[in-house]
């Protein structure tokens, strides 16, 4: 039987790996064995930290909005509530992004929801 070599097909296949773990520490970044392992761990945690992400991200943007309602004096969860009845399409991205360009702006929206959904 013919004995075959992979001599170019390995390196290009080990050395996309290794270009992958290129930040890593120590022989994280060296070893080939040890690359595999930590590359498959590191694509692992990352899939799960885009989702942690994202949630962190939401409950910053709900305290914020909190905290500015209740200097308005109304809670977080009526003026959710308010803004569902009326029909109001902003999301708590938006509200958040008006808290710091245009605090007046949302005290205005805060108001015209009062006004309209009280009456």
């Amino acid at each position: 039987m013919v004995r075959i070599k992979r001599s170019t097909i390995a390196i290009n296949s080990r050395q996309i790996i290794l270009q992958f773990v290129k930040g890593f520490k120590g022989s994280y970044s060296k070893l080939f064995r040890i690359t595999k392992g930590q590359m498959m761990k590191a694509l692992k945690y990352s899939y799960s930290g885009r989702k942690n992400c994202k949630q962190n991200f939401k409950k910053i943007w709900v305290c914020r909005i909190n905290a500015y309602a209740h200097i308005e004096r109304i809670f977080y969860k009526k003026l959710n509530m308010y803004m569902k009845i009326s029909n109001y399409l902003l999301n708590r991205k938006i509200l958040a992004q008006l808290l710091f360009l245009d605090p007046y702006i949302l005290k205005r929206v805060i108001l015209y929801l009062d006004k309209n959904i009280l009456r």
